[in-house]
């Protein structure tokens, strides 16, 4: 029987092949009790364990980082804080030693636990942590119960997988040329899993629990439409039809952009951007240089002291810029200093409980407070400024105040430097991100004090509307094509030309084709974005005329509200074959 049901949309693409189905599957362990004299065996048996889990968790983060990069593997950081975590911990050891019970039997009580009490939380975020626990758990109970490892058919045709739930270890161990899509019944954008499907370029559509009048079953001819959220089970053969020509336009689309590398981002009138990419790791420099990256627009490099107990030296800082700077020769790289806090801890910095977190201590604010940490960054930048065309960037800036700190503590940087003799660039281009409602306001002020302005969209729309876009219950309200947005945005870039700076963006909608004729029209010098979004935006910068761009950007800033924004944007794109304009 034909089914169609709507999920939630959580990695693009278009799958189409017969599903195999993971069954539901729970360790059976036995209610063991011990005898006291035995406690020291049990716990002994647990520690053992924690260190075969923890070993096994570090491994697999090694090998998804060369995979998909080290922002997706930093995945596994959280599974390793599970099993450092005082409260967890002391939960399975208090169920050893007042009730005796054996190690594997307190673990599965503890999961147990805290599964319910997440479950029970009134937080989409918090539910979607349960999972970790549940993985985190098992593999530990795996340890315990000596099982084999859980693994996926491998031998198979490529299949669609289906499940009510995967965790991250599951997924580590996909090969996507098995896997051509993903259902789930669970879980939400924000997941860890969700998360690394889209590292790993997996259409996965989530949340299908209760919409589906008959479960599927193995064998069963399976649509996954990753962008509208949609799965369809033995569809009619016109829908069939239909999908299979959108999955080969995909296709063919995807092999038209390949050929885009080679080619400048310019318009049919003459208008060119930069496009650059964003990176975490220098893993990542390849890539970027593949999609055709015309420099680096963010190096976000809170990723360097990440996973370790203590920060990275300056010689460890200077050798990576360095390579980075050495890599793109004269093209522009701009590393962004230390951004951590909100959803980024870093347990050696101490940093303090918050209940609001993303409103805290975290990035500039930081750095300005332990200047020890900031100088060592400054200096290295610096340092490796002298082997390319490097820049340096400031995160979170809401003040005036905060710029000048900023660089008064670079210029002592390089007053230590010349003191020491070592080589280092004299004149670094200065930068800040807009990314705080209150910097884009004060645009015109804050242009006087820097070389170049970066618009960082993803935290401009979230602090401009007030959203979350972690919460799934408010996500819907994250719109970067809210009037309010839209206008913060031109202000800052005209506040830019104005003082004859360079303004570049480098959030999600740098990355967003529907964007360019916005970047186009208001006069934007630099988008950088995900290495793998370049080819698409170059192609849609190819098509567009600053004409048109101009009248389409017109018609959107007219509008009163959201909805008339995306609708002025849709109808640009639905021009597009007769008036070459946007993608």
């Amino acid at each position: 029987m034909s089914e169609m049901a709507q999920g939630i949309g959580a990695s693009f693409g278009i799958a189409i092949g017969k599903s195999f189905v993971l069954p539901t599957w729970e360790w059976d362990v036995p209610d063991q009790r011990m005898d006291p004299s035995d406690l020291a065996r049990e716990f002994e048996r647990l520690y053992e364990g924690i260190r075969s889990s923890k070993t096994e968790i570090e491994y697999i983060k090694n090998e998804i980082s060369e995979l998909v990069g080290r922002e997706e593997s930093t995945i596994f950081d959280a599974h390793l804080a599970i099993l450092e975590d005082p409260v967890f911990m002391n939960e399975i050891q208090g169920i050893i030693q007042r009730q005796y019970k054996a190690a594997e039997v307190a673990v599965k009580e503890a999961i147990d636990h805290f599964v319910t009490m997440f479950d029970l939380l009134d937080d989409e975020y918090m539910k979607e942590r349960a999972l970790d626990i549940k993985d985190v758990g098992n593999r530990l109970l795996k340890h315990l119960l000596g099982a084999p490892e859980i693994t996926l058919p491998t031998d198979t045709q490529p299949y669609i997988l289906v499940a009510k739930e995967l965790s991250p270890s599951q997924l580590v161990h996909l090969n996507p040329k098995n896997v051509l899509g993903i259902v789930m019944l669970l879980g939400g954008k924000t997941s860890h899993s969700a998360i690394m499907a889209r590292a790993l370029g997996i259409p996965l559509v989530l949340g299908l629990e209760g919409k589906l009048y008959r479960p599927i079953q193995t064998g069963d001819l399976v649509i996954v439409d990753g962008e509208n959220g949609i799965v369809h089970v033995e569809p009619p053969e016109d829908v069939l039809e239909s999908y299979e020509r959108r999955r080969d336009a995909y296709v063919q689309e995807t092999d038209e952009l390949s050929k885009m590398v080679s080619l400048p981002a310019i318009t049919v009138d003459g208008y060119e951007l930069h496009l650059a990419a964003n990176i975490s790791s220098t893993r990542e420099l390849e890539i970027a240089i593949q999609n055709g990256a015309e420099g680096v627009g963010l190096f976000r490099t809170e990723f360097i002291y990440m996973d370790r107990s203590f920060p990275p030296s300056e010689a460890e800082q200077y050798n990576v810029y360095r390579e980075v700077a050495e890599k793109f020769g004269d093209k522009p790289v701009i590393i962004r200093t230390l951004d951590v806090g909100g959803d980024k801890p870093m347990d050696y910095l101490h940093l303090p409980e918050e209940d609001n977190p993303f409103l805290g201590y975290r990035a500039i604010r930081i750095c300005l407070d332990r200047t020890d940490l900031f100088k060592i960054q400054l200096r290295a930048i610096l340092r490796a400024g002298a082997f390319g065309n490097v820049k340096i960037m400031f995160p979170m800036i809401s003040s005036l105040e905060e710029v000048q700190a900023a660089k008064s503590l670079l210029e002592e940087a390089k007053v230590e430097l010349r003191q020491e003799g070592l080589p280092f660039a004299e004149k670094l281009p200065i930068g800040i991100m807009i990314e705080v409602p209150a910097a884009a306001a004060m645009a015109d002020l804050l242009a006087e004090e820097v070389d170049f302005f970066s618009i960082g969209t993803n935290d401009l729309v979230q602090y401009t509307l007030a959203v979350d876009r972690m919460n799934e219950q408010i996500a819907h309200m994250y719109d970067p094509y809210h009037p309010a947005v839209l206008r913060l945005i031109r202000h800052t870039i005209e506040a830019a030309k104005r003082q004859g700076i360079m303004v570049g963006v480098c959030g999600e909608m740098a990355g967003d084709p529907r964007s360019v004729p916005l970047w186009i029209a208001l006069g934007v010098d630099e988008l950088s974005m995900s290495s793998r979004s370049i080819p698409r935006v170059k192609a849609a910068i190819r098509r567009c005329s600053l004409e048109t761009s101009k009248t389409l950007t017109e018609h959107a800033y007219a509008s009163r509200t959201k909805a008339g924004v995306e609708a002025a944007l849709l109808a640009g794109c639905s021009q597009a074959s007769q008036s070459a304009m946007c993608d």
